[in-house]
């Protein structure tokens, strides 16, 4: 993919659906006129248009200022939104000399960018939004550093930003551990070199599940002895962090087993912690995790048995094909261990879904042996009958399909044991 060619590819990051292009975009001077109004309405329609004309390739340089003088202290949240976009796409810096660009491409000093002025002021109100009083406020302007990447802009934001991780309300601090993220990522070194340290001391301190979460995804990223000396300290507690957390969890477990295979004993219990999880999503992770890293038969027993109650849990037709996949592959290596969950994955077959009911047979006939044939066959037979028996009812929907199914598996049984035949 080749890279942005001008500033606006560069900082375009949303779709603007709007209906100002009807009839034509208006012209510069109608939208700095129009900017200047009293009515935040027609001042929000200006500055759509704007937008509009300048990721269409226009440079719009006096709409710049219009927006400082006009726009910018407004409180009309809807026009305090479109300014974050109209600060995204529009150019930061001055365009470089004819003298400047000849002399770099001969070779000599590379050209050196230069922020606009009216950029300072850009930066001062979005000081004041960050000091803002009120939480909400704060927050959409620290989410919105999080798309800034110019390292003149968040410079002088860093203070305020490091002051909102203290802050009374939740939203705040979430989204300011996300700002330290943001920042350090792009220009660590430079601007907030002690990031991991003043998140490692943020999350130890912290309540709120999502502030919680997001500065360990910080560590998580940026400091990972960091992550997992804080999850060495608090293993006991990691189901009560929310299940976002729990997830990132398990992404840390397996990139630190990957690299060093030794690690591995430090994460067992807190993935058997997981595999039991009100969280479908958790249990599941957590049990794909346990098997990739332990071929143990009591790491394979747990997570066969966690996706056999998810099996029978779930509801959704997507997730119980996953699960039966998982179990599909499961038994290539483990069939034994399989097969003492046998019924429990028959279970399966009260689905109305004839497409699960096949994948539960498929798995099921695989792993029928001469100590579990007998059940087997009964439990089949009295699908059978409830096949026969029910005319109006779910099973109607499976219809003579699922009827000629459970009537294959049987005659596979009978061939395959001949004695459950008699």
């Amino acid at each position: 993919m080749s890279l942005a060619t001008n500033s606006n590819e560069s900082y375009c990051t949303f779709t603007l659906a709007s209906d100002v292009t009807a009839g034509g975009l208006p012209s510069e001077e109608e939208i700095a006129k129009q900017l200047e109004s009293n009515d935040p309405k027609i001042k929000r329609h200006a500055l759509k248009a704007a937008i509009m004309a300048m990721l269409g390739g226009e440079a719009l340089p006096r709409i710049l200022m219009q927006v400082i003088r006009f726009c910018i202290n407004s409180d009309d949240k809807p026009l305090k939104k479109l300014c974050m976009l109209y600060w995204e796409v529009v150019p930061k810096y001055q365009e470089p000399s004819s003298d400047e660009v000849l002399r770099a491409a001969s070779g000599g000093q590379p050209v050196q960018r230069k922020l606009l002025p009216e950029m300072i002021l850009v930066c001062n109100a979005l000081m004041n939004d960050l000091n803002h009083p009120n939480e909400y406020v704060r927050g959409s302007m620290l989410r919105f550093l999080c798309k800034v990447k110019d390292e003149e802009i968040l410079g002088p934001l860093i203070p305020s930003i490091k002051a909102c991780l203290s802050h009374r309300h939740q939203y705040v601090r979430k989204n300011a551990v996300l700002a330290v993220f943001h920042a350090h990522r792009l220009h660590g070194e430079t601007l907030i070199p002690d990031g991991p340290e003043l998140v490692d001391l943020f999350i130890n301190a912290e309540t709120d599940i999502g502030a919680r979460r997001n500065a360990f995804l910080m560590l998580y990223h940026e400091s990972e002895d960091l992550a997992i000396q804080f999850l060495a300290r608090n293993l006991d507690d990691v189901s009560k962090f929310g299940d976002g957390f729990a997830l990132l969890v398990l992404d840390l477990t397996r990139k630190a087993c990957r690299r060093d295979p030794n690690q591995k004993s430090r994460f067992v219990r807190v993935l058997f912690q997981m595999l039991s999880s009100n969280s479908a999503a958790v249990s599941y992770e957590a049990a794909w995790t346990l098997i990739s890293l332990s071929n143990s038969p009591t790491a394979v027993r747990a997570a066969a048995v966690t996706y056999t109650n998810l099996l029978n849990s779930q509801n959704d037709n997507n997730v119980m094909m996953i699960v039966l996949e998982r179990l599909e592959q499961l038994k290539k290596k483990h069939s034994k261990i399989l097969q003492e969950l046998l019924m429990d994955i028959l279970r399966a077959l009260s689905s109305p879904n004839p497409d699960i009911c096949k994948k539960v047979l498929d798995v099921a006939m695989a792993l029928v042996t001469n100590k579990n044939v007998a059940d087997v066959v009964t439990t089949l037979k009295r699908e059978v009958a409830k096949t026969t028996q029910e005319s109006s009812d779910s099973s109607e929907d499976k219809g003579k399909v699922y009827r000629n199914m459970l009537i294959q598996a049987i005659h596979g049984c009978a061939v395959r044991f001949p004695d459950v035949a008699e």
